[in-house]
């Protein structure tokens, strides 16, 4: 296996992140054509710098190439009927095509683990979809459990 890299997002690293954004927004359409609809750009270019500016967005490289991306905040729970925590939530996560399976994403997961501690985070989270059975089996090897169940009626 090769040697896996995880690092911040860099402003030039956005044509490669918008790549890999495009082949899962496919992947959403094939999957839910009633929700997803394909569009010439996934991840606007300024929200994008916005999650460079607030340390929120990670690649992952192999050989200097970009592979994977993950993509975070951090949410605050405070309310009168639940225990107050801070999570670090993924918005994102992503290994490009010809990647998978190669440990990309547990590299990922790795370094979030070291952003929760240096933070002193509650936990993380998550949302998968339904249909992406390998992503699901992936979240589960690294220890993700299921925390609730997202239902619709069309």
């Amino acid at each position: 296996m090769e040697h896996i890299t995880v690092r911040y997002a860099e402003e030039n690293d956005y044509p490669h992140i918008e790549k890999i954004m495009q082949q899962i927004q496919d992947m959403h359409v094939t999957w839910r054509p009633d929700i997803y609809k394909r569009g010439d750009i996934v991840l606007p270019y300024e929200v994008f710098k916005e999650a460079i500016y607030d340390k929120s967005f990670l690649v992952a490289e192999i050989n200097s190439q970009i592979v994977g991306l993950l993509f975070f905040m951090i949410r605050h729970i405070e309310n009168n009927v639940q225990v107050t925590r801070d999570i670090l939530f993924i918005d994102s996560m992503a290994v490009a095509a010809g990647y998978r399976g190669q440990g990309v994403g547990r590299s990922l997961f790795a370094f979030v683990k070291d952003i929760k501690k240096q933070r002193n985070l509650d936990g993380i989270e998550l949302q998968v979809n339904a249909k992406n059975l390998d992503a699901r089996a992936m979240y589960e090897r690294y220890g993700f459990t299921e925390k609730s169940v997202n239902m619709e009626l069309l």
